[in-house]
């Protein structure tokens, strides 16, 4: 434990490696096992389907170098809270504080549990989703539920004793999961036939932009479904590369944070980028369009390993993407109780999580944090929960990235180690693609979007309730 005046303090514990691999493991789940077959779907061509992913690896690479900027004026614990906070004022701060903990983090942190169990059943088919321990009424309570649990309550456990631990076990898994990916791009390609890669970039399908059904029914789109289309597109390929800002919520714990988060930031999204667009391109090459997007139950690269390895390539993929979720779960988890910490040592949540245990990490957070995703694990609505708070986690990075224009302005003294990237063309880009985003998902998606930006809101009467039970104590 470290103490400053009388105030424990976090320890210098991550490197840069620490760091891009905690930003590079945190953003590779098991999306990109999953989600070109929905991507397929929507734009029923090879060329669209790439589009999608360059468009959000723009606006991942482009949101992590502005937000270098933010996270060396603000190297401290919390990340997009601090950055808000700065530039916006408590009460925008603290909706986003009360969104991440009440659904972004939790529920992800959830549903990737849930997807390691899926996965995991490939192996040991007891685990699997179907296999139900207890029946209450309706109610049904899955092997997959309580081994997705039991995988939340060791990760938190093990982040518990000491940022050392989480830090080890996040940079071997993450270095892992990179090679293996980079693996399965080489045998892919290894595995490419001519045929289909011809087929699928053939002058006249590759841009030919339309509604592929999973029977192989297609359907045309007007000028607006189209719009809406790549709209609902881009949720799952955003959804794959979410969670890049990682680095910056433990800001606290990296050595030189000026320096080593917003490069961290910059490595992590850039080496994920690169593997997302080659992973995909790879997939054009063993599978025919219409394939990809009649993959059972979405599981692309399942269909993808098959044809690469044969029978036995299903069991190589479950251990990978088993191995790329506990891991994705550990900086999830690692990174989320900073932020409770941050809101608790402003007053703004429960006292408790603004303390650091005698490893000097927040123990109680983490905790916290552990028992609420658990609780989303029984629930099983967190995929829909997901898909309803897309919208929201962007309008956010959108709220930070002009951020940078209104600290320019508003806290011009502030020294800035390092500038945006770009700025303030590159800034700005992202602010109009991500406005445009969360209009279209607003428009065509409303039954998601509403319940999400809900949700958000309720976030600022419970700030005033807050405040006012503060005073009141």
């Amino acid at each position: 434990m470290i103490q400053k005046n009388g105030i424990q303090e976090f320890k210098k514990s991550l490197s840069l490696l620490d760091a891009t691999m905690l930003v590079a493991g945190s953003m590779i789940g098991s999306g990109i096992f999953i989600v070109s077959s929905d991507i397929a779907r929507n734009t029923g061509s090879a060329g669209w389907l790439m589009v999608v992913w360059l468009i959000c690896g723009f606006m991942t690479m482009a949101a992590a170098l502005s937000y270098g900027e933010l996270s060396a004026m603000f190297p401290k614990a919390g990340g997009q809270y601090v950055y808000l906070k700065e530039a916006y004022g408590p009460v925008v701060s603290f909706t986003f504080g009360w969104t991440f903990f009440a659904v972004i983090q939790t529920a992800t942190i959830a549903a990737v549990g849930v997807a390691f169990s899926k996965f995991t059943a490939y192996l040991f088919p007891l685990l699997d989703e179907d296999v139900y321990l207890l029946t209450l009424g309706s109610y049904e309570i899955s092997s997959a539920q309580v081994l997705a649990i039991a995988v939340i309550l060791v990760l938190t456990y093990i982040n518990t004793r000491g940022v050392q631990n989480g830090k080890t076990l996040q940079t071997i898994l993450t270095l892992i999961k990179i090679l293996s990916l980079i693996l399965l791009i080489f045998f892919g390609f290894a595995a490419f036939d001519l045929e289909i890669w011809s087929q699928n970039w053939a002058a006249d399908k590759m841009w030919n932009l339309h509604r592929l059904n999973g029977d192989g029914s297609t359907v045309d789109y007007t000028l607006f479904s189209a719009l809406g289309a790549m709209s609902a597109a881009l949720v799952g390929a955003l959804f794959s590369s979410d969670s890049w800002h990682s680095s910056s919520a433990v800001a606290g714990e990296i050595k030189n944070p000026q320096r080593n988060i917003g490069l961290s930031l910059a490595l992590g999204t850039i080496l994920v980028t690169v593997i997302y667009i080659l992973t995909n391109l790879m997939y054009t090459g063993v599978l025919t369009i219409e394939e990809m997007a009649s993959a059972p139950k979405d599981r692309v690269a399942m269909v993808v390993a098959q044809e690469i390895f044969g029978p036995f390539g299903i069991t190589i993929l479950a251990i990978m993407i088993m191995i790329s979720t506990f891991g994705c779960n550990n900086g999830l988890i690692l990174a989320g109780a900073r932020i409770y910490y941050s809101m608790a040592t402003d007053g703004l949540f429960f006292k408790k999580t603004g303390t650091l245990n005698r490893n000097a990490v927040p123990g109680y957070a983490l905790w916290l944090q552990g028992a609420v995703a658990s609780a989303w694990c029984l629930t099983g609505k967190y995929g829909d929960l997901l898909d309803m708070i897309t919208c929201v986690v962007v309008i956010f990075y959108v709220l930070c990235i002009i951020g940078i224009f209104l600290l320019r302005k508003k806290r011009p003294d502030i020294p800035r180690p390092y500038k945006a990237f770009g700025y303030p063309l590159v800034p700005a880009l992202y602010i109009v693609m991500g406005l445009s985003f969360i209009i279209l998902l607003v428009i065509y998606k409303p039954q998601f979007t509403w319940p999400g930006i809900i949700i958000t809101l309720l976030g600022i009467p419970l700030y005033y309730f807050v405040k006012y039970r503060h005073s009141r104590a």
